[in-house]
């Protein structure tokens, strides 16, 4: 498939104000788009712009859509690079199978990809905590009002210049445990990324808002006794110096900063464990300082400290609970320095442009 680059007018181009970013509120000029109808066709990059879509267009109705989040960075010698884009991209084809959607050519869509990036390069903002955020679509597009997968989809990928997504990058967030709702089960979609999953989490996440809390942290659906996840984070525990996460069970996202904490957490010689974690032994690990440290990993917040663990009505500090600990200091520097170009990618993240 031919990949067509259509001209941007030097009139029609944007403002650039990359100061004081906020997360996902501000795009880019252009965007990569093709459609699918009996195969991919149409492949090309052209201003951002909205679509015209019927009111029945099948993902209004039944939610057949996925998505992919990933980041360009600043890079050393005035460059700019991408963190694993391939590995987001395949996890794009495992959603797509899961959901009964098209998979995408990898290959081309990461060439593609670095074309995008290229003609966009100077909305790459320079600043510490900040990057260029990547979002892959895939929906259903067919007119129709009738249960079935659709025959005809869109893909698309916009960009997002983007600061901290929680405001700093040290931020210590409060996390309250969940009892009541569900996020996902073991047989369901949670190991996919669509907005299913996400809309599932919004009535637990908004009544946590209100008791002050920044985030849910799931428990599984069966016995509301093992941690999952957190609503935009994968989780993570140091117990007893061991860095602990829960193992992934077909209902936890299979997140691709998880994969790389567990893989630089080794790298540094420490140790690890992919385990089922009973909330009990969080909760009593708190009280006795068994449990020194808890952190989220995911592209958006990178590697993002606790401070408060919410759990039936009370709440527990974690550490003194308003500084990150010594294990996600040490991986959140080690991984912004690798995707910056300040350490050695000894793993071959990096995709420099």
């Amino acid at each position: 498939m031919e990949l067509i680059i259509k001209d941007v007018p030097a009139g029609s181009l944007k403002k650039k104000d990359l100061e004081n970013l906020k997360f996902g509120e501000l795009f880019t000029d252009r965007m990569f788009v093709m459609e699918y109808k009996q195969g991919w066709h149409s492949a090309r990059i052209e201003a951002f712009h909205n679509f015209s879509l019927s009111p029945a267009t099948m993902v209004f109705h039944y939610a057949q859509e996925i998505f992919e989040g990933m980041k360009t960075f600043a890079y050393k010698g005035g460059k700019v690079a991408m963190f694993r884009p391939v590995e987001n991209l395949e996890r794009l084809n495992n959603s797509a199978d899961r959901l009964c959607m098209p998979k995408i050519d990898v290959n081309f869509i990461f060439k593609a990809l670095c074309e995008l990036i290229k003609l966009d390069r100077d909305w790459v903002p320079n600043e510490k905590n900040t990057s260029l955020y990547i979002r892959p679509t895939m929906i259903g597009v067919d007119p129709i009002i009738k249960v079935r997968s659709s025959d005809e989809y869109l893909f698309f990928i916009i960009l997002s210049p983007v600061g901290p997504y929680f405001g700093s990058g040290t931020k210590m967030s409060k996390i309250m445990v969940e009892e009541n709702y569900v996020r996902a089960s073991r047989g369901g979609m949670g190991f996919a990324k669509t907005g299913g999953n996400y809309a599932a989490s919004l009535k637990a996440g908004t009544e946590a808002a209100k008791k002050g809390f920044d985030q849910v942290l799931w428990l599984d659906s069966e016995e509301r006794k093992y941690v999952e996840e957190v609503g935009s984070m994968n989780i993570f525990f140091v117990i007893d110096d061991v860095v602990v996460t829960p193992e992934l069970d077909g209902s936890i996202l299979p997140g691709v900063t998880r994969k790389s904490v567990l893989q630089l957490a080794r790298h540094l010689k420490l140790k690890v464990e992919e385990r089922k974690v009973p909330i009990n032994e969080i909760v009593e690990g708190l009280q006795n300082s068994a449990v020194t440290e808890v952190f989220g990993t995911g592209t958006a917040c990178v590697v993002s400290p606790v401070g408060t663990l919410g759990y039936r009505g009370r709440q527990f500090s974690v550490g003194d609970g308003k500084n990150p600990g010594k294990y996600s200091s040490l991986l959140y520097d080690h991984l912004t320095g690798i995707q910056y170009g300040e350490k050695e990618d000894a793993f071959g993240w990096m995709t420099v442009l």
